[in-house]
């Protein structure tokens, strides 16, 4: 059992985008800085269902592979979940899709607490108003076993490595300047001196960066 990580950030360390919109709120911002992970064939399979076997395989898919192996449970943030896409709006569902990619309990971080959400295909959304100590409780029980992901945004990630409580981390480099947005690094000056630190380049140009307890 481990409490891992995943993440993808830009070249000068940005997790986040800021180029949404109402009608777009994802952003093409975005979408550049996930293109190698949507372009894999486990990420085409379990997030967008396409079952045709089409897609990349090779370094970028297999960390994808990784991503979702033996995750018991996972938290996010607010903004993960796109709370703040419909924040008035009670029968909004996330973003996610009717049968979001997760199939494990997820912990939603949030100061306005909700109902549970069960989601086709196995997940579960709670909303949690707790600290991060709290909230890996709770997931920990959940995973019975299993790792427990922290998945993001950013802040909520930082928050967890601040705290010492992260086993593994692993970043998603791409080839791409963002230049504004919330940075993953700042604040954790001297984190590696706690982790083993690993690099592997795929065939993208992104740079897999791990780094384990």
């Amino acid at each position: 059992m481990a409490v891992r990580v995943d993440l993808n950030i830009s070249l000068d360390g940005y997790a986040t985008t800021t180029d949404g919109t109402p009608d777009d709120p994802i952003g093409q911002d975005w979408l550049r800085l996930v293109a190698a992970y949507m372009a894999t064939r486990t990420i085409r399979e379990r997030v967008f269902h396409e079952t045709d076997g089409q897609g990349t395989t090779g370094i970028d898919d297999r960390y994808a592979e990784a991503y979702f192996a033996e995750v018991g449970a996972e938290i996010l943030g607010a903004g993960m979940f796109g709370l703040h896409t419909y924040p008035d709006d009670p029968d909004w569902q996330g973003w996610w899709g009717d049968e979001p990619p997760f199939r494990v309990p997820v912990f939603v971080l949030t100061h306005t607490e909700r109902p549970p959400l069960a989601m086709a295909g196995g997940t579960t959304f709670r909303f949690l108003a707790a600290t991060p100590e709290e909230a890996l409780a709770l997931a920990l029980e959940a995973a019975n076993g299993k790792d427990v992901r922290i998945g993001g945004g950013a802040t909520v990630v930082r928050d967890f490595l601040k705290a010492g409580l992260v086993d593994r981390l692993h970043v998603a480099i791409a080839p791409i300047l963002l230049g504004r947005g919330i940075r993953l690094w700042d604040d954790l000056r001297g984190l590696e001196a706690d982790y083993a630190v690993k690099a592997e380049t795929a065939e993208s140009g992104t740079v897999h960066l791990t780094f384990s307890r």
